[in-house]
């Protein structure tokens, strides 16, 4: 199999849902186009036929794709909503996904107001491959220690877990989106969360947790390269060669992929593409780390 471990899709549920909402994140609708409006982002317009399941199907056959795992997009501060939004916009998510064809699997978010391990069972017995986090829940030894329980819950369970940009609640960051370039929080704001959840789970989350799996998105703002700077600075010793640690491509091309498999391991990368948000980046290893992936969860039993 050849698998992509990281896409969005907007669904219609979700779309409906975010519409009636009068705070952010919501979507406005406006002569025939679909706006989202989020917390720290340049407002975002949905192209809603192209997120149909039919010609998202059609991408993934193009792109010589076996499974696509849909993840809830963080950046736009779902899971860090109070908990009755949270849930509400996580249902609509989930229902909208469920409904996609077989070529697609799912990330299952979770709420982090009033955080329940018990929501990891939820997302599991809902068929999710495994759980999806915020960067932001997991950056620095407080909030390592608020998601504890749900990260012992996941490894309990022996499925993934998934950590992509996004805040964690209560975060402020201060922003002035609408003066930014389109790029700007994608190479700030991103880049800085992954790191900062990195260095948290390889600094003291490993040894609390041996068991868990764990992928981070876009190869987790390249932070293990920055480990010569960490022992510069008087930070921990850090196994970069950890076998349950991953690390997923999108937006980055041959010299980062190589530069980064060199620190922790070739068999550690595994593809993503970040679809539709990005049009998947060509790295010359593209069906090695597909298939990368689909060893991954095949060992986990996550997929066939």
């Amino acid at each position: 199999m050849r698998v992509d471990v990281h896409q969005h899709i907007w669904t219609q549920p979700l779309l409906d849902h975010l519409s009636r909402r009068r705070t952010l994140p919501l979507v406005e609708r406006n002569h025939g186009l679909v706006v989202l409006h989020s917390a720290c982002e340049r407002p975002y317009v949905i192209d809603v036929d192209a997120e149909a399941p039919d010609r998202r199907g059609a991408l993934m056959h193009a792109d010589g794709l076996d499974l696509g795992i849909v993840a809830i997009s963080s950046p736009i501060g779902i899971e860090a909503l109070p908990r009755g939004e949270a849930v509400e916009l996580i249902e609509a998510h989930l229902a909208g996904s469920e409904a996609l064809p077989g070529e697609f699997a799912r990330w299952g978010p979770i709420a982090l107001d009033e955080l329940d391990p018990i929501d990891v069972d939820s997302m599991l017995d809902r068929g999710c491959v495994g759980i999806s986090l915020p960067a932001g829940a997991l950056a620095g030894r407080d909030r390592l220690e608020l998601v504890g329980g749900l990260l012992e819950r996941i490894a309990a369970h022996h499925v993934p877990l998934f950590v992509h940009p996004g805040p964690a609640p209560g975060a402020r960051t201060p922003c002035e989106p609408l003066g930014e370039p389109l790029w700007w929080r994608a190479l700030t704001d991103y880049v800085a969360q992954m790191q900062a959840a990195w260095l948290t789970f390889a600094a003291f989350g490993r040894r609390e947790f041996p068991e868990l799996t764990v992928i981070f998105a876009l190869l987790a703002g390249c932070a293990p390269l920055h480990s010569e700077r960490l022992a510069a600075r008087g930070g921990p010793q850090i196994e970069l060669r950890d076998p349950l640690t991953y690390y997923e491509t999108s937006s980055y091309g041959p010299s980062a992929i190589e530069a980064l498999s060199r620190r922790v391991g070739e068999r550690q990368l595994v593809y993503g593409s970040d679809r539709p948000v990005l049009e998947p980046a060509h790295s010359g290893r593209d069906r090695a780390l597909q298939s990368s992936a689909a060893a991954l969860f095949a060992t986990m039993g996550a997929v066939a």
